[in-house]
C-alpha cells in the first residue's frame, strides 16, 4: 500500500472539512453567494480527491500496477493543489487570474482517474 498517498489523502480530507466549516461559518457574511459557491466547489473536489487518494492507496495493495497507481495518486495531489487551491485563491484574493489555473487542476484530476482506470484494466489482462 502507498502509505504516503494515504497520508496525503487524510490530510486533504481533514483540511476539506475544516475549510468547508470555515466557508460556511467564517466567510458567510464576507462573500456573496457566487463566491461561496465557488469556495464550496473547491472544498467538494478536494474531498472527492482525498477519498480518491485513499482508493488509490488501497488499490496499490491489491493491484500490481503500483507505479501507474502512484502516478494516479500524485495526479490527484497536483489536481487538488491547482484546482481547489486556485478556487480558494480566486475567492479570497478576488483576482480573476486564479481562474486560469483551475482547468489545469481539472486536467490532472482527469489524468489521475484515467490512470486508475488503466491500472485496473491492465490487472485484468493475464500476464
Amino acid at each position: 500500500m502507498n502509505v504516503t498517498l494515504l497520508l496525503v489523502g487524510g490530510i486533504f480530507g481533514f483540511l476539506a472539512v475544516g475549510l468547508g466549516a470555515f466557508g460556511a461559518h467564517g466567510l458567510k457574511t464576507k462573500l456573496n453567494v457566487e463566491q461561496l459557491a465557488t469556495f464550496q466547489t473547491g472544498v467538494q473536489y478536494q474531498m472527492y480527491h482525498a477519498l480518491g487518494l485513499g482508493l488509490v492507496a488501497l488499490s496499490s495493495a491489491i493491484l500490481s500496477q503500483s507505479s501507474v497507481l502512484a502516478w494516479a495518486g500524485w495526479s490527484f495531489v497536483v489536481g487538488v493543489v491547482l484546482f481547489s487551491g486556485s478556487l480558494y485563491m480566486l475567492v479570497l484574493t478576488n483576482s480573476r487570474r486564479w481562474g486560469l489555473v483551475t482547468p489545469l487542476g481539472g486536467i490532472f484530476f482527469l489524468l489521475g482517474w484515467g490512470l486508475l482506470i488503466f491500472a485496473a484494466w491492465r490487472s485484468l489482462i493475464p500476464a
